[in-house]
């Protein structure tokens, strides 16, 4: 099994040298042997490690839903059902930031729409007055 450097593991998984130590500190990458000069020593492992927490971040998930799913990798024959629970509910959360994202989408364009602004015309505007405005007042 070919040893790798620090240097070697980031370019291989696409980040940089802080982000391989910073996953040693949280326990996701097992602390690696040091050769007598002080170099971190990886093996081919690193890679296909911070590569698979990197995609489940891509995927939505948090660095520590990221490393549970990284342990499922390694379990056993129920795995395969605990990681569709947790894809599951990381749909669910997904779904629900659309809904928000949808419901603030639709207000700034009524906002967008209703300013005058744009013409010069107008010394009013609706957009700015709605951020004044404390929604705990009526």
């Amino acid at each position: 099994m070919p040893i790798l450097r620090t240097g070697d593991v980031a370019k291989a998984a696409g980040v940089n040298v802080q982000t391989l130590r910073f996953y040693e500190r949280e326990g996701i990458l097992p602390a690696p042997r040091r050769a007598a000069s002080g170099y971190r020593q990886y093996g081919e492992d690193a890679v296909r490690i911070v590569s698979f927490v990197k995609r489940a971040q891509e995927l939505g998930f948090t660095l520590r839903e990221a490393k549970e799913l990284l342990r499922l990798r390694s379990a056993g024959p129920k795995r395969a059902a605990a990681a569709r629970a947790a894809a599951a509910a990381k749909l669910d959360d997904i779904d629900e930031k659309v809904r928000d994202l949808t419901a603030i989408r639709a207000a700034l364009a009524s906002l967008v729409e209703a300013c005058g602004c744009a013409d010069g015309g107008s010394v009013r505007c609706p957009i700015l007055e709605s951020l004044e405005k404390d929604p705990r007042r009526p």
